[in-house]
């Protein structure tokens, strides 16, 4: 029989290359993730921020939780997904079944479109890809260790609270964005400190007696939810670097200094329209002597009729370029090259991601703001992280804070959940 060849067991002396069966056991490493997204790039960049931060960037895979689209499917989108794909299912069939009674006429009804790679049936409405990422982690548990799960956004948490709960052996589950309601179903929630607003003195003033039981959340944070300022990202130091040499050729001759504004769209609890968009053209103009160049861009979000009128009263000067959505994004150019920014209001994420950088931040439209968003707001003016956007700032003098490092910081606590939990990330 030949003898069994095991490794040599590490030198006191050596600082890496330990086989993972003398540092610990071979069940205990967390080598890939798993992304819950739900279609929307701010919530599944907050996701693949804090992968990205772990180390697991280029170890994870992107799943969605999709809803039906077109129809009647827009006025159910407040419903819980696996509701809302039953209805849609439901609503299909009938439709079908009545074209089919229309033409009398025996037809073929035409196959449901698929979603994910799943059919868009019965299978699809008892969320099928739930039971395809616990077999995933079940199944190559053995040879790879744990699964990391990370969602974001209302509609991933049934989908990660049941991978937890079918597999909790095997996972460790991390929330993005408050949940609501039985945190207890993941591992970590990570959520913004403005998300417990509604239990502050100045919210409780805000809900009338009788709703106060309806709102959530209704406790206070514990143990295992994290907090953080704004929204997790995939802005740091090493990627403004790398960013920088990318778009180098495009903004290396730019005058200096350079304006970056974003701007948004509104929404329900950060409301505006073309009053803004005046406001904002003319404090631009106010502050263009201080400017070398201004660039301007647009989100997905923002009205046409804020734009027309952004592009009628500074589409003309020469000092200012109003990036057209054609060719590359360069909104990753802007944070790496930009001198100052303006964002409105509305966009937690592009004002994180923009904090970050340690540059200067000005806000337009705090102001207009309500509810939680307000409570955002004034925390980052209390730490001297932004300022109002008024007109009358000379943009060609620089101010600084401790940049934001809100996803390093999540990830840090996932580092440590992992090793309370006896496992620890192998990268």
């Amino acid at each position: 029989m030949r003898p069994i060849q095991l490794p040599e067991p590490p030198s006191p002396t050596a600082r890496r290359g330990t086989p993972d069966i003398f540092e610990s056991g071979v069940h205990t490493f967390v080598r890939r993730a798993v992304v819950i997204g739900n279609g929307f790039a701010a919530s599944e960049n907050q996701s693949i921020g804090l992968v990205r931060a772990l180390g697991l960037s280029d170890k994870h895979v992107l799943y969605r939780v999709t809803r039906p689209k077109g129809g009647i499917n827009e006025w159910l989108q407040w419903l819980p997904v696996s509701l809302h794909k039953k209805i849609d299912y439901i609503v299909r069939m009938i439709r079908d079944y009545s074209q089919l009674m229309l033409k009398s006429q025996e037809k073929k009804l035409m196959p449901l479109p698929s979603e994910n790679g799943v059919s868009a049936g019965l299978l699809a409405v008892l969320e099928a890809d739930v039971k395809q990422i616990v077999s995933f982690a079940r199944e190559t548990y053995e040879k790879e260790g744990p699964l990391l799960v990370v969602a974001c956004g209302r509609d991933s948490i049934s989908t990660a609270s049941s991978i937890k709960r079918l597999a909790s052996e095997n996972v460790f589950v991390v929330q993005i964005q408050h949940p609501r309601l039985h945190l207890n179903r993941f591992d970590m929630v990570i959520t913004p400190k403005h998300d417990y607003y509604p239990l502050t003195s100045e919210g409780q003033k805000q809900v009338p007696q009788f709703l106060r039981s309806w709102i959530t959340p209704r406790d206070p944070p514990d143990c295992h939810v994290v907090l953080t300022m704004g929204a997790l990202h995939q802005i740091d130091f090493t990627s403004i670097r790398s960013t920088a040499v990318t778009w180098h050729d495009e903004f290396a001759h730019v005058p200096r200094p350079l304006l970056v504004v974003n701007i948004g769209g509104p929404t329900r609890n950060c409301r505006y329209g073309v009053d803004l968009a005046k406001q904002l053209a003319a404090s631009l103009l106010s502050v263009l002597a201080s400017c070398g160049s201004v660039r301007i861009s647009f989100s997905e979000r923002a009205p046409q009729k804020v734009s027309n009128i952004i592009l009628k009263e500074l589409g003309t000067n020469p000092k200012i370029y109003i990036w057209d959505g054609q060719g590359p994004n360069p909104h990753m150019g802007h944070l790496a090259w930009a001198d100052a920014f303006v964002i409105t209001a509305d966009s937690v994420s592009m004002i994180s991601e923009a904090c970050s950088t340690g540059k200067p931040v000005y806000v337009l439209g705090a102001e207009r703001c309500r509810w939680k968003f307000t409570e955002f707001h004034k925390s980052l003016r209390e730490l001297g992280v932004v300022r109002p956007f008024t007109g009358s700032e000379n943009i060609s003098e620089s101010w600084s804070y401790p940049p934001l490092t809100d996803t390093a910081d999540a990830a840090k606590k996932v580092h440590e959940a992992l090793a309370a939990r006896g496992w620890k990330l192998k990268v």
